[in-house]
């Protein structure tokens, strides 16, 4: 108890170091932003399935690569903008947002009457909603801000900064809502184009989203030339690429849009070509690789229309995230076993993982877990080899008990190996040596038993004396995982036959009186070791037998139980009695009919002409003939000697139509090919995929009523990564009965309907045509009913290499 307490002690105070050092790390990992880069590619795939539904109020009209071949290249006239800009005022739009600058007054040409600025400007002025974009830049003297020309910019409803924030890895996940210089602000593009669409003034917007700056910096007098920014909007995409409505430039021009298209909408004006969208990657991208401009300013208007962003949360909060699900599967490593411990760790992931997620998409809250994830990574490997240890140290005294033990097997020790007593006492050296010892006594007794048991071909179990299985071999559990018994070891032997049938070939016979107790039963020793035969629930015949095992001194001490599986066997001799049935009538008639008409020649009374003699001779001949070749076609398709080779599927069926000719030319039925324009590659065995289909036909011919149509169609279908050949032969005929349909495939089985003539057939064919599919991992079924025909289908893989 003393020893078993300081195991404890030792464990605990294990786990308590190992778990202070793992929390200690992952808060070092949060506080150092070391997983920073991680943090950010899981930010994108879990803002990837957060995608959301369009807004139905907002509208981009592209200058996509349609409206340029239309109307020429960049830039156009800004009568042009003008046009639009008036239709779209027509169509009664809520806001307009032309997300390209004007930084230029435009150059006329002597043939220009018109100006196109002012044009523009009267527009702008007339519609009252427009937004236009302005920009920085440094030329040289320090950061200045460039605005559209002056007639344009006095004509705009509201100037905003169309200023993106691009991260270290070049992915645009945020902006600032409002930016601007010398004590001058500006809203961003798309915050400007909901102040106007909700008529709020700029400036006096309440709970704007985003991270602020410091009282201390908002209150500062501003520097000249430096450029100030506030309220960090983390964008919430919908979408990526082409999410959002969009109209060309061109269509809007010609009037091509319905006028209610655009009546109270957000129109947003921009770039979507992409040989001149300014595009960027966002987390949304994926593999389109970057979105134009003015969509992602589409996504940050429908974000603030819908109230949504996505706050990055505080060091606190990430830290008790984390901290909290590495505790919690801490936790699950000293009170749980380690396969449940391990599930667990993965269970914690998981939560953590989906509680990220959950937290982006309904809260928008921004908590990566990266670091907690990483130490669950390296948590549980860690605390599993502090386990081994214990484990190791624990079995070393188990061993060196162990070699106290008597000893199962006999040991051969040369003389010339032995060694005197040993004069060291060192501690280790003794452990070492006491290990080595009882594990190789346990490897031999290990090897011997399992090479014992491995080398019996039949599923074999060693119990106890009352059933316990003790070992069993791989037969015996691939066998008892077959019939739903996945664990063999530690069960009663009685339980697991208890599926079982009664016995069929002893003294006990179908009587109840049987239990499967008896097989452990001293009593029945005798029947028991010539075996009992059952049957599974699978069907499969099973011989099984007992035998007691006995100690030194005659004691009993377990048994020994074996099954062999005789379902072969037995199918062996049901299809001898078949074919033994079958030589006897079908084969044996023939022949007797041919003697009988020797016999009836010599009496020159009841002598047949030499013509009709002879039809007769031949007829019985060829029938004999047919049933022997029917017997090595089906032994040949149910041997391993195929000849595999590539060919294609409609040449094979050609090639059995061709054969089929005659035959069908005898009934006046046609046979008809229907077969799509491509190649039809297999591998298969030419002459036995050739007997199936002339086997196919030949039935085709045999039960369908003259002046018919066979008709043979050939397809192919695809399924994800392979393809498969789809053969139907579809006839006329007098059809199977649903009684009949599941014995097509048996042997020597023979239909016929009221009005079908009588046929010659053996039973075999079909049999054949299963058998030669099998081989080919073909499927075959059919459809049928009476007087209507059957349809057979033929699906084989295709050979795509």
């Amino acid at each position: 108890m003393n020893g078993n307490f300081q195991v404890e002690r030792i464990a605990l105070r294990e786990w308590l170091v190992l778990s202070i050092l793992i929390l200690l790390f992952t808060a070092g990992l949060l506080f150092y932003k070391t997983l920073e880069r991680a943090d950010l590619v899981l930010y994108d795939r879990l803002m990837q399935l957060n995608s959301r539904p369009e807004r139905d109020d907002i509208i981009i009209v592209g200058i996509d690569s349609h409206s340029l071949s239309e109307l020429g290249k960049w830039p156009w006239p800004r009568q042009r903008h003008a046009e639009l800009i008036k239709q779209l005022s027509a169509a009664q739009a809520l806001a307009i947002g032309m997300d390209f600058v004007f930084v230029e007054a435009e150059e006329r040409s002597s043939e220009q009457s018109v100006n196109g600025d002012q044009l523009l400007a009267d527009a702008l002025t007339k519609s009252n909603n427009v937004v236009l974009p302005l920009i920085s830049e440094n030329a040289g003297k320090g950061l200045t801000t460039v605005r559209p020309i002056p007639v344009l910019s006095s004509a705009a409803r509201q100037l905003a900064h169309i200023n993106l924030e691009i991260d270290k890895d070049g992915v645009v996940r945020s902006i600032f809502l409002r930016e601007g210089m010398n004590g001058e602000w500006w809203p961003h593009f798309s915050l400007a184009l909901a102040d106007i669409g909700k008529q709020i003034t700029p400036g006096t917007e309440t709970n704007l989203p985003g991270a602020r700056l410091s009282a201390a910096l908002r209150n500062a007098a501003p520097e000249a030339g430096t450029w100030q920014r506030d309220y960090q909007m983390h964008i919430p995409f919908a979408g990526s690429s082409g999410h959002f409505r969009s109209v060309p430039y061109v269509s809007v021009l010609r009037g091509e849009v319905p006028v209610d298209f655009f009546r109270h909408k957000y129109v947003l004006v921009g770039p979507t070509a992409s040989a001149m969208a300014d595009s960027f990657p966002t987390p949304v991208s994926g593999n389109e690789g970057m979105i134009s401009g003015v969509e992602i300013n589409a996504n940050i208007l429908a974000a603030l229309l819908d109230d949504r962003s996505i706050t990055p949360a505080p060091l606190t909060y990430n830290l008790l995230l984390n901290l909290l699900a590495v505790a919690v599967a801490l936790l699950a490593y000293q009170l749980m076993s380690p396969r449940k411990a391990l599930l667990a760790t993965a269970s914690v992931a998981v939560v953590t993982l989906v509680g990220s997620w959950a937290s982006l998409r309904y809260l928008g809250y921004w908590a990566p877990p990266t670091a907690g994830l990483l130490a669950l990574v390296i948590a549980y490997p860690l605390w599993s080899w502090r386990r081994l240890e214990a484990a190791i140290r624990f079995l070393g005294e188990e061993f060196r008990v162990l070699d106290k033990e008597p000893h199962l097997l006999p040991e051969f020790v040369d003389e010339d190996d032995e060694q005197p007593a040993r004069a060291l006492t060192d501690t280790l050296e003794q452990s070492i040596n006491a290990m080595r010892e009882a594990v190789d006594r346990v490897r031999d007794l290990r090897q011997f038993v399992s090479d014992s048991l491995a080398s019996l071909p039949d599923a074999t179990l060693v119990t106890t004396t009352d059933g316990n299985v003790l070992l069993s071999n791989q037969p015996a559990q691939s066998y008892f995982a077959s019939i739903g018994i996945p664990k063999v070891n530690d069960a009663l032997v009685p339980y697991l036959f208890a599926t079982m049938s009664n016995p069929q070939n002893t003294e006990y016979g179908q009587d109840n009186s049987f239990s499967w107790w008896n097989i452990l039963d001293i009593k029945h020793t005798k029947s028991m070791s010539q075996g009992i035969e059952v049957r599974d629930p699978q069907g499969r015949d099973l011989l099984i037998k007992s035998a007691p095992c006995y100690n030194g001194e005659k004691q009993l001490v377990g048994w020994i139980v074996s099954l062999v599986d005789i379902t072969s066997i037995r199918a062996a001799e049901r299809s001898r009695d078949e074919t033994l049935h079958f030589i006897s009538h079908d084969m044996r008639a023939p022949q007797a009919s041919i003697l009988a008409l020797l016999e009836l020649q010599k009496d020159p009374g009841t002598a047949l002409s030499q013509i009709e003699f002879m039809s007769r001779i031949e007829k019985a001949s060829r029938a004999t003939l047919g049933l022997a070749d029917n017997f090595v076609q089906l032994a040949r398709a149910e041997s391993q000697d195929y000849r595999f080779e590539e060919a294609d599927f409609q040449d094979i069926l050609l090639v059995a139509t061709e054969e089929m000719w005659s035959l069908s030319r005898s009934k006046n039925i046609r046979i008809v090919t229907q077969i799509q324009e491509e190649e039809f590659p297999v591998l298969l065995d030419r002459s036995l995929m050739t007997r199936v289909l002339t086997n196919l036909l030949s039935n085709a011919i045999k039960y369908s009523p003259k002046d018919t149509t066979i008709t043979c169609t050939l397809t192919s279908e695809q399924h994800l990564a392979d393809a498969i050949i789809v053969c139907s032969i579809k006839d006329q005929g007098y059809g199977i009965t649903r009684a009949d349909q599941a014995r097509l495939f048996q042997r020597f089985q023979r239909f016929k309907t009221g009005e079908q003539p009588k046929s010659d057939g053996v039973g075999l064919g079909m049999v054949f045509v299963k058998a030669v599919l099998d081989r080919h991992q073909a499927k075959i079924d059919f459809t049928s009913a009476p007087n209507e025909g059957t349809t057979f289908h033929i699906r084989i893989p295709a050979d795509l290499t």
